[in-house]
């Protein structure tokens, strides 16, 4: 099979790229490197069944005729998406037009990467994926959160209207090797901070909750969900939840960091829970996480504490 990724240079389509050609596919990965990066990829350089191309899905493309249409281009992160707020917004329009459209006309599997940001500053506990949302769609997150709800929409109505075959996955907070140390999210905010001998910043009074999930966990579940006759939203996260404050407090204790935690003001419409209700997973599926915090942690620190120590040595 022949397989499109768009995002295949961001921290979870490299993975999936690993992934697919792990299964014997043939990977085609797009895209315009605002926030992907192309050393994610640089194991799969030699790769012949591998094609890195350039290019920026906001314009009608053509991919060639392909199997699988795998939509992970987005930026991800508030750092990212604060600063990229119209291209966040045409990526999950235009941008899921155009994924859809290659879909359709090879009669190829289409899979959306949606987010638990669908579900806004939810006021429902734990978030199962019948609850629709609470969500500023005009404020400052609102270009990440209103663009998965558009693309989400947007994929419905091509399964309705077209017929496509199309499965949607809402992430939870993913994490592992190769995430950006300066990306901006709680959890290599923090490493980077305790890594480097700063104050971990911990936004509000640390109450605030997220459920990590690592990223052999998550692929795990795609994998499943493709294979699967689900069409609609279906979320793959780890249901364990933790406290911002007491997860900062983790990373000190896991690096032998002495810097102080230092509280900044809490963002606009910043999540106060997040946790992900995963039934349907594990009925439909089969599936639920399976690396523990502190395991997927050990690993994502030796990443970084690596990255770190490559970036310090003497050219």
């Amino acid at each position: 099979m022949r397989a499109l990724v768009t995002g295949g240079a961001g921290f979870l389509g490299s993975y999936l790229c690993e992934a697919l050609l792990a299964e014997g596919h043939s990977v085609l990965a797009v895209d315009n490197l605002l926030t992907g990066r192309e050393t994610n990829l640089a194991t799969l350089a030699r790769e012949s069944r591998f094609e890195l191309q350039r290019l920026d899905i906001i314009q009608p493309f053509d991919a060639g005729a392909v199997d699988y249409v795998f939509h992970f281009a987005s930026p991800a992160s508030p750092v990212d998406y604060m600063v990229h707020g119209v291209e966040t917004l045409q990526v999950g329009s235009l941008g899921t037009f155009h994924a859809l459209d290659v879909a359709r006309r090879y009669g190829a599997k289409f899979f959306l990467a949606s987010t638990s940001e669908c579900y806004g500053d939810p006021l429902e506990h734990p978030q199962k994926e019948t609850y629709w949302g609470n969500v500023n769609p005009v404020g400052p997150r609102g270009v990440y959160d209103e663009a998965k709800r558009y693309a989400e929409a947007m994929t419905m109505a091509y399964h309705r209207y077209h017929g496509l075959n199309a499965h949607i996955v809402r992430i939870f907070n993913t994490y592992g090797p190769r995430m950006r140390l300066n990306d901006g999210r709680a959890l290599p905010n923090f490493l980077y901070q305790a890594l480097m001998g700063q104050p971990i910043t911990v936004f509000g009074d640390g109450s605030q909750t997220r459920s990590f999930c690592y990223v052999s966990d998550l692929l795990e579940g795609i994998y499943r969900l493709l294979e699967s006759n689900e069409h609609e939203p279906t979320n793959i996260g780890n249901p364990k939840e933790i406290t911002i404050l007491e997860f900062a407090e983790r990373v000190r204790q896991l690096v032998g960091a002495t810097a102080p935690i230092v509280f900044h003001a809490l963002p606009q419409d910043d999540p106060k829970q997040r946790c992900p209700d995963i039934s349907k997973a594990k009925r439909l599926l089969g599936w639920e996480p399976t690396v523990t915090l502190e395991d997927g942690l050990q690993r994502t620190y030796e990443y970084f504490r690596a990255q770190l120590a490559q970036a310090s040595a003497p050219k």
